[in-house]
């Protein structure tokens, strides 16, 4: 291609930087770039160059982009001339439909894809160059009338090369063309569009009736909408819009079409572009699903580790120091492991010899850790954890870790689905039995039986401790939807005073197990008269059928399922109910709105609030209490 074959490019913006990003992003194409840092050279450089495309940055000094726009649609010489709108700021339905407004033909959002800009304007730059193309043509056949026919080959293989760059550029942007004959109901797509619709042309019937099939009802009548919106003045749209394919997959799109129309103002003819953005929306909804997953996982860390802190006796400030570091470290340990893998899964093998790891530098090979792969779901892994330290801090302080003699074996196995670990200390005579060292049993013993749904058993031999544990695996992973609702209807109220609710009936369902513990602990000081906790729907749903309670505290996601049943029983029944949960409120069930709700973590004083309302609307004929906890 000659130097005068080129078209074209002039490239506005008042940020050299970005000027020198989208001449690199261009370059590559067949085109002369120009350069503007105004909108004033803007128009010195129409004047002077025939230019087939213009990119504006919308916000600029002195003369922003739709001003420039505005002027050079006022000049007869840049009628047709292609506008792409440039902007990071101004992304507003009303800001894209101010730029169509201008003339433009598209409207980019910063950060540019390279490649989508690249195809862009190659179109515009291909077209433009084909019309030029054309009128040298044109102008050639008037002059060699004998000629004419030589040159009309000539041009019909210039227009068939030029058509197949076109479609080159458009399937570079994963993007489809169609046009439509209005008059003669004719629609033709090309290769692009049939690809992002996922269909044959050999067997599917392009077709108006046929594509609306495709089309999602709701979005078609949008279309159609914008459609009898175009006029004379107002000729180009863009919209997204869902597709079916006829395979069933669900695809997004969003296109551009413009529209011709006749001396009378009926649309004559329709045509436009249409891009797949699925996997932009996808990556849009994982983001969104991200956040609030890390929100989940935040909060009912924390809920654990307040379980933690709360549940945790010793009998002096520095013992009570070390053993709440040493299990919010566990936590820790398994968090790291969890979080490398994406909380896909913890290795086992890691979590023990992470756990024994402070142990190895005194006793050396007098520790055995040894078994198969096996990677753990985040709450098993957790609650794994915390079993092993407490196991490993007894040992140290009582058992084989604590002197010269004894020796230690950990040792698990896959059986039917279950994981046993074996826990072996040998060499030492116990002075006084696990069972007094109490917090530490009791967690083992209700995380392991309680929340896993597994087995403890401890025996303790001349030798040393023997523990087993069994716990079922799952091959799902138990991370779950969990809902919440914060209370937005005024500021928070002073915490009351320390009060006893002497004999309140109160119905506990929470599935973590330390979370569990520490809710019973705190209801049972108040006064309170606690029924469970219940761990699963089934049970939750039977306990609000047959307990004679005066409140529910209802943890809304309970493993895989959710707690909306039982909260019909209670309500049916004229029970108050407040829900308990580690995520925000949009999502909590329309019909439990009314409901208060506590979010994870919480302290004695939210619980109080809770109990004192209970309390005061206890006379009331509905359930509903106050959000304000």
């Amino acid at each position: 291609m000659t130097q005068t074959d080129k078209v074209n490019v002039l490239l506005v913006d008042d940020q050299p930087a970005k000027l020198m990003s989208y001449e690199v992003i261009l370059r590559d194409l067949d085109v002369n770039l120009l350069k503007a840092s105004s909108g004033r050279q803007a128009l010195e450089q129409l004047l002077k160059n025939d230019v087939a495309v213009v990119l504006i940055d919308v916000c600029m000094p002195e003369l922003d982009g739709f001003q420039l726009a505005a002027m050079i649609r006022e000049h007869p010489r840049f009628e047709k001339t292609a506008i792409i709108f440039i902007s990071a700021i101004l992304m507003s339905d009303v800001d894209r439909l101010r730029g169509y407004e201008m003339g433009a033909v598209d409207y980019v959002p910063v950060p540019v894809i390279p490649e989508v800009l690249r195809a862009k304007v190659k179109i515009f730059a291909e077209l433009h160059r084909k019309t030029r193309q054309l009128e040298r043509l044109n102008a050639e056949l008037e002059r060699r009338v004998a000629d004419r026919t030589a040159d009309l080959a000539s041009s019909n293989a210039l227009l068939l090369q030029s058509e197949k760059r076109r479609t080159m550029a458009l399937a570079a942007g994963q993007m489809g063309s169609w046009d439509y004959d209005v008059a003669k109901g004719d629609l033709r797509f090309d290769e692009g569009q049939c690809r992002i619709l996922g269909i044959d042309p050999a067997t599917f019937p392009i077709a108006v009736d046929g594509v609306r099939k495709l089309i999602n009802p709701d979005d078609f009548r949008s279309l159609q909408a914008a459609v009898r919106a175009l006029s004379k003045d107002d000729t180009t749209f863009q919209a997204e819009f869902r597709i079916r394919r006829p395979d069933g997959e669900l695809r997004w799109c969003m296109g551009t079409a413009t529209a011709a129309f006749d001396d009378r103002g009926r649309i004559v003819r329709i045509g436009g572009i249409i891009v797949d953005i699925t996997e932009r929306k996808q990556a849009e909804e994982r983001q969104s699903l991200l956040a609030r997953e890390v929100d989940h996982r935040a909060r009912n860390a924390l809920a654990i580790i307040q379980a933690i802190v709360r549940l945790t006796r010793a009998s002096s400030i520095s013992d009570y120091k070390s053993t709440v570091e040493g299990r919010i470290m566990a936590l820790a340990r398994a968090h790291t492991l969890l979080s490398e893998s994406r909380w896909r899964g913890a290795d086992f093998d890691m979590l023990v010899n992470d756990e024994l790891a402070p142990y190895r530098a005194e006793h050396g090979d007098r520790i055995v850790a040894i078994g198969p792969p096996v990677s753990l779901q985040p709450i098993t892994a957790q609650t794994l954890a915390l079993s092993l330290h407490e196991l490993a801090t007894n040992a140290a302080k009582y058992g084989a870790l604590s002197n010269n003699e004894g020796a230690l074996t950990v040792t698990w196995e896959l059986r039917a689905g279950r994981l046993a670990v074996l826990w072996r200390e040998s060499g030492v005579r116990l002075s006084e039995p696990f069972a007094s060292q109490g917090f530490g049993l009791k967690l083992i013993s209700t995380s392991v039986e309680q929340q896993l749904g597994g087995k403890a058993n401890f025996e303790w031999t001349p030798g040393g401790l023997r523990c087993d544990i069994v716990v079922p695996l799952r091959e799902a992973a138990i991370a779950s939807t969990r809902l919440s609702q914060r209370a937005k209807d005024g500021p928070a109220e002073s915490p009351p005073a320390a009060k006893k609710f002497i004999d309140l009936r109160v119905l506990l369902v929470e599935d973590e197990a330390l979370v569990a513990m520490m809710m019973q602990d705190v209801l049972e000081d108040l006064g309170c008269v606690v029924f469970g906790p219940h761990r699963t729907l089934s049970s939750a749903a039977e306990a609000a059928k047959e307990e004679n309670v005066d409140l529910a505290l209802l943890d809304i996601n309970l493993g895989q399922e959710l707690v909306y049943p039982a909260a019909e029983i209670l309500a049916d029944r004229g029970v108050q109910f407040v829900f308990l949960t580690g995520y925000d409120n949009e999502h909590v069930d329309p019909r439990f709105r009314y409901a208060p709700v506590l979010q994870k973590p919480f302290d004695r004083e939210a619980l109080q609030r809770v109990l004192m309302e209970s309390s005061a609307g206890a006379d009331e004929p509905s359930p509903r209490l106050s959000a304000k906890a």
